[in-house]
């Protein structure tokens, strides 16, 4: 009888369609599910509010006009003009300066002198800025004082390089890099696809301990399906739905515009990540039977293991943006197949586990 039924007849299939047909009813995870979809589905316009979040400087503030005073001023000029979002007024004192800036007719101040030098003879120049507080477009303000500054302090040490005893480490080139594309890439992408590992997991946790607490594990098992069929079909149902739900999210960010290299191996590092944080949700909910020290030290030990990846020769966010940018190293691969490595040696671990457990209720 077994040999003529149908794959999809299987107890792990059918335990698998199960539990995925439950999840309609976890609200929880549906908005979580739709939370996803919504940053997938409008990445392009999200990006650019999540990118001033993720760096204010790498929005413009519009054209910033600051108020320049005191004896350093024309080298403040000198700095503003070669920053495009920003343009000065030269006043004689301070106090005109403020004034101005009360009535809202400059948007800051900068007031340079020269003070005695801390470090050996000679001057420097010590700038105080002033910048209105309370807004949105105060913190974009001071963005852009900080570009003046840096562009000042940039021209200084140029000009200062002949009188120094010993030449200064070169200073970098000033290269032009987008921000939006380091977020979409280190940031947005990483996070879309790893979060569906971590839901899957957390969800194995409750499908088993749920199991348990209520008593129909036992009437599972009396189908008769054995307590590794179970588990198998669990598993079976929460891996496939990260992966699933991955390149969901990769069509949906490649129909924004924001293309993504190497989806095949992305997927296959995505989904050996979730077989081993799934073997860790069942696991757990096999051992402490009940879902909430279980949900607890599954939060903790998923939090222990994604923070001590830093200690890897590549994080694995890291081997995803490479992935994504279509530029892996031979670390990268080196990387996916581990873990392709650690999910079958971990789930086999587990599986044993599991056989023992069902051998001692017996």
């Amino acid at each position: 009888m077994s040999e003529d039924r149908p794959v999809w007849r299987d107890p792990r299939i059918v335990i698998a369609r199960r539990d995925v047909r439950s999840l309609s009813r976890e609200k929880t995870i549906v908005l979580a599910l739709l939370i996803q979809l919504f940053v997938a589905g409008f990445s392009s316009f999200l990006v650019v509010g999540l990118t001033s979040l993720y760096d204010p400087g790498s929005v413009s503030a519009g054209e910033v006009e600051m108020a320049v005073t005191g004896e350093a001023r024309d080298e403040l000029v000198a700095a503003a003009a070669q920053q495009d979002g920003a343009s000065v007024t030269v006043f004689e004192s301070e106090a005109a300066a403020r004034r101005a800036f009360d009535q809202r007719r400059v948007d800051a101040i900068l007031h340079g002198e020269y003070v005695p030098s801390t470090r050996g003879p000679g001057e420097q120049i010590q700038v105080t800025a002033t910048a209105p507080e309370g807004s949105i477009r105060s913190t974009l303000i001071v963005v852009e004082i900080r570009r003046v500054l840096s562009a000042l302090e940039r021209q200084e040490r140029l000009d200062r390089t002949p009188y120094l005893d010993r030449p200064p480490v070169p200073l970098p080139e000033t290269v032009s890099a987008s921000q939006y594309f380091g977020f979409t890439y280190t940031i947005l992408i990483p996070l879309l696809l790893f979060l569906p590992s971590f839901i899957s997991g957390s969800v194995a946790v409750d499908t088993v301990t749920e199991e348990i607490e209520r008593g129909t594990l036992d009437l599972l098992r009396v189908a008769p399906v054995s307590l590794l069929d179970i588990v198998d079909g669990k598993a079976l149902g929460m891996v496939l739905l990260a992966p699933a739900q991955a390149l969901l999210w990769l069509a949906l960010l490649s129909t924004n515009g924001i293309a993504v290299s190497n989806p095949a191996a992305i997927l296959l590092f995505l989904t050996a990540v979730t077989v081993v944080v799934v073997t860790l949700g069942v696991v757990l909910g096999i051992s402490l039977q009940s879902r909430r020290p279980a949900q607890l030290l599954f939060s903790v030990l998923t939090l222990v293991l994604f923070g001590g990846a830093v200690l890897l020769p590549e994080h694995p966010a890291t081997t995803v943006a490479k992935l994504a940018v279509d530029s892996p190293t031979p670390l990268t691969y080196a990387h996916v197949g581990g873990a392709v490595v650690l999910a079958v040696v971990g789930y086999a671990a587990a599986r044993a586990y599991v056989g023992r457990v069902a051998a001692e209720a017996l």
